[in-house]
This record gives C-alpha cells, sequence and structure tokens, in this order.
C-alpha cells in the first residue's frame, strides 16, 4: 500500500460467536516411557472440536507457542520454513497485506474487493480480507494449518485451506511475561503479557507488543527507508467461567503499522533519464517526494495501516459428546 499522500485502512468489527473452544495443543514428540517410545498427543480444533490430530481425516499442521518461540519465528509468513505446500508472505509494495497459498492455491494479488483462497482466523474468527492479516506472533497457544479444500467447515474462501491462529487462554492466577529481543538494524522488539484472576471464575489480562527495525535499503528519491519495521498493537482480554459447563471469552486487539512504504528495484539502468541500476537490491528510486503545498507538508510514500476488532466467545458443554 504506497501512495504520495497519507492512505489510512482500517478493519473493524469482527463481531462473532465461536463454535468449538480450541482445546490445548503440543507439537509432535517422541517420548521414552518405560523404555517404550511412544507418540506425544496433539491436540487440534482442525473439525471444530477437540480431536487428537491422529484422529482427524485432513492434513493439519499445528505448531505451539514453545516450537514457534524456539524456531525463532516472528510472524506467521515465517510458517512457510516449516510447514510444507505453504506460501505465505506479503504482497507486493506492502508490509501487512497477506499473500497466502496452500498447495499451490491462493491469490496473487489480494485486493480490497477480493476473497481470499486461503481463510486466515483468529480464535474461530475470520479475517474478511487480507489487509492487516501478516500477523505477528504474540501471545500465541498455536497456530494450526488446515490444508484444503476446506469449504464444508470453513466456507467457501477455504478453498487452498485454513490458517487457525489460536491466543493463549489466561492463567488462573497471577501472571507476567516480559520478552525483549535486540539484534542488527536496530532492531528492538518488546512483548509484555499480564492476567490476574478478579475472583475464582472471572480472570483478565491484556499484551502490549512492539516491534521496531531500521530499513534494509535506502530510499534515494525521498529520502527515507525501505524494509523497515514500525508495528504496535496490543490485546485486551477477558474470560468469566459461568459454570462448570459454560465460558464466556470477550477480546478486544489494534494493530497500527507505520512502516515505510515498498518501492520497487530497477534492475536495469533507465533509457529516459541517468540512473543507473543501484548496487543493492533493496534500494529504490522511487517514490513521490517530500513536498510543500502552500503551509503543507505533504511527505511521499506514507504507509499507515490499523486494524482492531473484536470476537465474543460462548463455549457450551451440552454433555460428554456435545459442545456448542
Amino acid at each position: 500500500m504506497s501512495h504520495a499522500t497519507r492512505n489510512f485502512s482500517r478493519t473493524v468489527s469482527r463481531l462473532a460467536v465461536a463454535v468449538a473452544f480450541a482445546g490445548a495443543a503440543t507439537t509432535p514428540a517422541v517420548l521414552a516411557q518405560n523404555g517404550v517410545t511412544v507418540l506425544e498427543e496433539v491436540t487440534v480444533t482442525a473439525q471444530r472440536r477437540s480431536q487428537n490430530i491422529q484422529d482427524v481425516p485432513i492434513a493439519v499442521t499445528a505448531i505451539s507457542a514453545e516450537a514457534l518461540e524456539a524456531r525463532g519465528l516472528a510472524d506467521i509468513s515465517e510458517l512457510s520454513q516449516s510447514v510444507p505446500s505453504l506460501t505465505l508472505e506479503p504482497s507486493r509494495a506492502t508490509n501487512t497485506t497477506l499473500t497466502a497459498f496452500i498447495r499451490g492455491v491462493g491469490q496473487q494479488d489480494p485486493l480490497a474487493g477480493f476473497e481470499q483462497g486461503v481463510a486466515l482466523y483468529i480464535d474461530d474468527v475470520y479475517l474478511a480480507r487480507p489487509q492487516g492479516a501478516l500477523l505477528d506472533i504474540y501471545d500465541v497457544e498455536r497456530i494450526e494449518v488446515l490444508r484444503g479444500p476446506q469449504g464444508t467447515l470453513y466456507g467457501r474462501n477455504a478453498v487452498g485451506g485454513a490458517v487457525k491462529y489460536v491466543t493463549r487462554r489466561l492463567s488462573d492466577e497471577f501472571d507476567m511475561r516480559i520478552k525483549g529481543s535486540f539484534g542488527t538494524y536496530a532492531q528492538r522488539d518488546l512483548v509484555a503479557t499480564v492476567s490476574a484472576p478478579l475472583s475464582d471464575d472471572f480472570r483478565v489480562g491484556a499484551t502490549l507488543a512492539s516491534f521496531q527495525r531500521d530499513g534494509f535499503g535506502d530510499n534515494r528519491f525521498t529520502g527515507g527507508e525501505q524494509y523497515d519495521k514500525d508495528i504496535v498493537g496490543y490485546r485486551l482480554s477477558a474470560e468469566w467461567d459461568v459454570s462448570d459447563d459454560l465460558l464466556v471469552r470477550f477480546a478486544y486487539d489494534d494493530t497500527t503499522d507505520e512502516s515505510s512504504a515498498v518501492a520497487g528495484y530497477r534492475p536495469f539502468a533507465a533509457n529516459t533519464i541517468d540512473a543507473p541500476a543501484l548496487s543493492d537490491v533493496r534500494d529504490t528510486r522511487a517514490g513521490a517526494s517530500e513536498a510543500e503545498t502552500g503551509t503543507t507538508t505533504v511527505i511521499g510514500g506514507r504507509n499507515e495501516v490499523e486494524s482492531d476488532g473484536m470476537s465474543l466467545s460462548l463455549d457450551w458443554t451440552v454433555s460428554e459428546s456435545l459442545t456448542l
């Protein structure tokens, strides 16, 4: 998303009732018990109910929060390194618009008016547009990748499959975690999470995440940066155990991305102007420069994406064999 003037894209009001509350998950691991090698159970909700992954008759990859952290995955696009036949990457000239393919099925140019071929869910709430859908990984319990077609349970937008982002349940005890990361290009990431029980059956929690990094390249025309990162997001949640069989869960999230707009690279010298090809593929000469318009300064290449949403889920265990 790149415009000469400020562009503001907003996705609002994701309100839904989620079916089949997502249970705990672990990654496949081989354990030794009493000298016998066994496979650790992996619980998924690929069919909208908690099941052992070995009982699910579809191709599913489930990665737990511990495995995601151990592999150092920063956002869901890096799942492509661990999940076969999956492609997740930022769309051209953007930082947060998602291009998704599973088994070669997806949409190459995900415009706002089109439905993508791979469905993305946060706690069973469907993200209807790819803008702002390239999610950073934090406050997560697990991520499930369901290879398609999945139209029976996930609708027409899942012909290629579905990616389910399952957030972490709140703790019954006071819990606070702070994680910081530093790296090259002045990378500085911070994720702070806190949750507290207000009573025996009511809990609240909050997570604040900031991801900052200087650009890998430069815009030689505007003087700005290329491929930098400036993302701030937060999540508020509450859980109420109405009874032993009924759980009410509310969540609100907001993310603002003010990373620089990404422009293209010219591999050959220009014919009309004296502009040889740049030595660094991450540099560019594209974009609109800063200009004075009366008393207003217009900054070229401004990119800003804000997405926010809320969800209310009710999990009612009617019987041992039926959950709504």
